[in-house]
């Protein structure tokens, strides 16, 4: 049997853990992503919307459709930053906070059972190994990004 290649073993675990919270999700009409844009709402003062996207990775066409869905489930609203006039700030609604505390629960269930099966060493191994991944992407070493 040929050995899976680190790039496979890395899509097949995301793509397992994303379809596990979308279903968990789904139990609330909800999905993955309106789950993590909920916690990456700062609760109290609200978030810049234009700080949304980086903070999740997200496309700004992706984004802006999920708070446009976010908005018409009653979990956001938009109101205008007092310190910028030019930009705006989401808030949570009341039901927006409650979705939030399910979606952290979610998160953190997966996370003491991570923890639960994983021994310390080994979870800590794996974080340093992923963050080294991640630096080796996010820095283009691998690929250079000149045009051929």
């Amino acid at each position: 049997m040929k050995e899976k290649t680190i790039d496979y073993i890395l899509r097949a675990t995301w793509m397992g853990v994303s379809k596990m919270y979308n279903e968990e999700a789904a139990k609330k009409d909800s999905t993955m992503a309106t789950g993590f844009a909920l916690i990456s709402i700062d609760p109290e003062e609200g978030t810049p919307s234009t700080a949304l996207g980086p903070k999740m990775g997200m496309e700004a066409t992706s984004l802006s459709r999920t708070l446009k869905n976010m908005e018409e489930k009653g979990l956001i609203e938009r109101r205008p930053n007092p310190l910028d006039g030019r930009s705006v700030l989401i808030h949570l609604t009341d039901f927006g906070r409650e979705m939030r505390e399910y979606s952290k629960g979610v998160v953190l269930r997966f996370d003491e059972a991570v923890k639960a099966t994983i021994g310390e060493e080994d979870l800590q191994t794996y974080k340093r190994v992923a963050n080294t991944i991640l630096d080796l992407v996010t820095s283009k070493k691998i690929y250079k990004t000149e045009k051929i």
